[in-house]
């Protein structure tokens, strides 16, 4: 277990880092709140049948139950739903970035008072390097964006910037009221209840729009298999063995491995200043993650 506890957050960073990747191969292909509804619905199956198979204890009160439903809600329905369709109706990937580094800045900010958590000056500083960094690997996306075009975007930025505080308070939610289950059943009780509700946003704001080919099936795949399971899996693992602050600050990994993997994917270019972000990022999540 100890091992698992040392390499989790490398394999979390490279997994969660792939959700870029997959929302874009996923936005040529397939309507966003469609894709996620299938995701969900397929991930909340597979979960189910690995608790089942491996007899995992299920809840032991509809309350249990409840709460992780609420936690699915907060860090898949609203988070995923909601910056999936912001990217999707304009917001440029490089803004998004920057509000997905917004996360860790708030968990640090919230910790004291929602999780009791103690925050050290070397922790405020990693945070503040981590998010410098975030902003320098993502600065060619943003010196190209329009601010006219932005104020044009005003909803689809709200609704970005509304599913990153969701995720912000979906994790002390799971902190608080769902950390101490088995992880299994209560990440397929968190499908289940991200896909109900994930239902209704597609009824009224998606449309079943796919081009099935190799590659969306590869995409969902992966995004069901590596991301919903592996990935979700190690993140609330994370939150249970240590604090929230901590996990969140592995979070502004993810853009500097984004860009790497879009360099290496896609033929996107590396700039000096992105490799200086990348440092920099990696510096103050060093800072930040260390035991106070």
């Amino acid at each position: 277990m100890s091992r698992l506890v040392q390499i989790a957050p490398a394999i979390f960073v490279f997994l969660w880092s792939t959700g870029w990747i997959v929302a874009g191969f996923s936005a040529r292909l397939a309507d966003p709140l469609w894709f996620l509804l299938l995701r969900f619905s397929m991930a909340a199956i597979i979960v189910a049948l690995i608790a089942f198979v491996m007899k995992a204890p299920w809840p032991a009160s509809r309350r249990d139950a409840a709460h992780a439903m609420v936690s699915g809600v907060l860090l898949h329905t609203i988070y995923l739903a909601g910056v999936w369709w912001a990217v999707a109706n304009g917001v440029p990937a490089g803004v998004s970035g920057i509000m997905a580094g917004l996360q860790p800045v708030l968990t640090t900010l919230l910790a004291p008072s929602l999780a009791g958590e103690y925050i050290g000056r070397r922790q405020v500083a990693g945070v503040v390097l981590g998010f410098t960094g975030v902003i320098l690997v993502l600065m060619p996306k943003i010196v190209g964006v329009d601010p006219s075009a932005l104020r044009a975007i005003a909803l689809p930025l709200g609704v970005n910037l509304f599913g990153m505080v969701a995720v912000t308070l979906g994790t002390f939610y799971q902190k608080r009221f769902v950390s101490g289950g088995d992880l299994r059943t209560t990440t397929a009780w968190q499908y289940v209840g991200a896909a109900l509700t994930t239902l209704p946003l597609f009824l009224l704001f998606g449309e079943a729009r796919a081009e099935w080919n190799l590659t969306l099936v590869l995409t969902m795949a992966w995004s069901v298999l590596a991301l919903s399971v592996g990935g979700i899996g190690l993140f609330l693992f994370l939150i249970a063995r240590g604090a929230v602050s901590r996990t969140a600050a592995f979070i502004y990994l993810v853009p500097a491995a984004s860009a790497l993997m879009a360099y290496l994917i896609f033929g996107e270019t590396l700039t000096p200043v992105q490799l200086i972000g990348m440092a920099v990022t990696a510096t103050g999540v060093w800072l930040a993650t260390r035991p106070a």
